[in-house]
């Protein structure tokens, strides 16, 4: 039986039970090398890393066999989940997990409620659309993260303010308020929000 399992921005702590019963269960666990690091004390499954290619998931052998794959935050909120559900034949049970995306409007002590949310992750957004919402937060890559997206915002001389998180749970996190112009260029891995100014 394979398991997607939603492991949250990092900290184990921040698992929930469901998480930890089927890691402790797991005989094999699939996931990239930061993931199986942050979950090595929780389970005494074979580590595996995922294939380059996701289709290739598609041939792990998991007859009679508890298989995990992890996911970053939340499986169904631009994860592996989605691929998941699409490609594998029999019902996969997917456990959820705290998204970076939830965990950055508790450090900014922001309702979630009217956000739009996107992701950037292959794919350039409609900037256009995107920035006409009050409240966007956007899950980003290494080809469209804060600085792009300010970039954007400056283009259309809008008054908008970005809430940039860096590696959420960590040791390393940052939060950081700025306005646009403010914005640097690299920042480690990180999730945006984006707010009309005043």
């Amino acid at each position: 039986m394979i398991t997607v399992v939603g492991i949250g921005p990092g900290d184990t702590n921040l698992l929930i039970n469901e998480a930890k019963r089927a890691l402790n269960t797991a005989e094999i666990v699939y996931g990239s090398t930061r993931q199986l690091q942050e979950i090595t004390e929780l389970t005494t499954a074979t580590p595996m890393l995922l294939p380059k290619k996701l289709a290739d998931l598609k041939n792990i052998p998991h007859q009679n066999k508890n298989v995990v794959i992890l996911a970053s935050g939340d499986p169904l909120l631009y994860g592996i989940g989605n691929w998941a559900l699409a490609n594998f034949s029999e019902d996969v049970p997917i456990v959820p997990g705290i998204s970076a995306i939830q965990m950055m409007f508790h450090r900014i002590q922001l309702p979630m409620n009217d956000c739009f949310i996107t992701s950037s992750h292959g794919k350039k957004p409609n900037f256009d659309f995107l920035l006409q919402h009050e409240k966007v937060a956007m899950v980003t890559d290494t080809i469209i993260g804060p600085y792009e997206i300010a970039a954007e915002i400056l283009q259309r001389g809008l008054k908008k303010i970005l809430f940039i998180g860096e590696n959420l749970s960590s040791k390393e996190e940052r939060i950081h308020k700025l306005k646009p112009e403010q914005v640097a260029k690299k920042y480690d891995m990180n999730v945006v929000v984006i707010v009309d100014e005043g």
